[in-house]
């Protein structure tokens, strides 16, 4: 019996004795959690930027010189911007109203006006925009943007707008 109480004392002996307990309390460890950022809608994205692209075009007219429905050299640019921006949103569709200036009697400038914007609307067909896409109609000079009867009046009436629908 005193050999198994020595064994059993030996034994114990190997035992480690229990760490002592850290008697400072815990800091406790901030959490970090990512901002809450609001979920935004795509859709809504891209009908403002949609909307953004259709305000910025509406102001880019194409203008014509007197008596003349054929597109200046230098307004084929604003034809081609129109033109992308319909071709990459075909559901678009487009009014391009023909205006002139106040000289000509009204039936005359009511022609003039309907073949200049359907002057802008074949170009916009060539450039590959869908013809049910497009609308041509005359405003002749009852819409002009400038009232006055100088030149530079008479030039700023002579256009095409387009205006998106």
């Amino acid at each position: 019996m005193a050999s198994a109480i020595a064994s059993l004392l030996a034994a114990c002996s190997s035992t480690q004795p229990p760490a002592p307990a850290d008697t400072a309390p815990a800091v406790q460890q901030p959490v970090v959690t990512a901002p809450v950022t609001p979920a935004v809608d795509a859709a809504a994205e891209a009908q403002a930027r949609l909307a953004a692209e259709r305000a910025r075009l509406a102001k880019e007219s194409v203008y014509f010189d007197f008596d003349s429905n054929a597109i200046r050299a230098d307004q084929q640019a604003r034809v081609s911007q129109h033109a992308e921006f319909l071709k990459a949103n075909p559901g678009q569709q487009a009014q391009i109203q023909g205006n002139t200036d106040a000289r000509g009697s009204r039936e005359y400038n009511l022609a003039l006006g309907q073949r200049r914007a359907e002057s802008v609307k074949n170009a916009l067909e060539v450039l590959g925009v869908k013809g049910d896409q497009l609308e041509a109609v005359s405003y002749g000079k009852e819409k002009p943007r400038a009232e006055g009867s100088s030149a530079a009046d008479f030039a700023e009436n002579r256009r095409a707008d387009v205006a998106y629908r």
